[in-house]
């Protein structure tokens, strides 16, 4: 047995992980069917959810249960996270936006989208910037 409790704050812990993908506790509450209030509860370290909410809220937000306990990173984990500190801010809103569509996306919707994605990055530049500053010519209001 522990000599000290575990100082884990399990609804800051939520919170953290909800913000960082852009979600709601509505969105939370439609994944899950927990109600919004005892997620704010929850967040707010009013209560404690059991093993088995914890998981679904997990799974709400595509990470595993392991993730909510500090001192469990896998390799994996942390060579996501020096990516993401390699990014700036923008881009992390940029990919937290496009994951928070790609989970109704079907498989070969994600890859379509990608493929699309790479096609616009292979544009080479001066095409890309000639593009933006040609003329858009429109008809005279009448």
């Amino acid at each position: 047995m522990p000599k000290e409790k575990p100082q884990v704050n399990i609804g800051e812990v939520i919170k953290t992980y909800r913000s960082q993908r852009g979600l709601s506790q509505g969105d939370i509450e439609r994944r899950t069917g927990l109600l919004r209030c005892y997620l704010s509860r929850v967040e707010n370290g009013h209560t404690v959810p059991s093993l088995e909410t914890l998981a679904k809220i997990a799974e709400a937000m595509e990470i595993s249960l392991a993730d909510f306990f500090p001192g469990t990173e896998t390799p994996r984990d942390k060579e996501t996270q020096k990516m993401l500190g390699e990014l700036s801010q923008d881009e992390i809103r940029f990919l937290a936006e496009i994951k928070k569509y790609s989970t109704t996306l079907s498989e070969g919707d994600k890859r379509l989208v990608l493929a699309m994605i790479r096609k616009m990055a292979t544009l080479l530049p001066t095409q890309a910037a000639a593009q933006a500053k040609k003329p858009v010519l429109r008809r005279p209001s009448l």
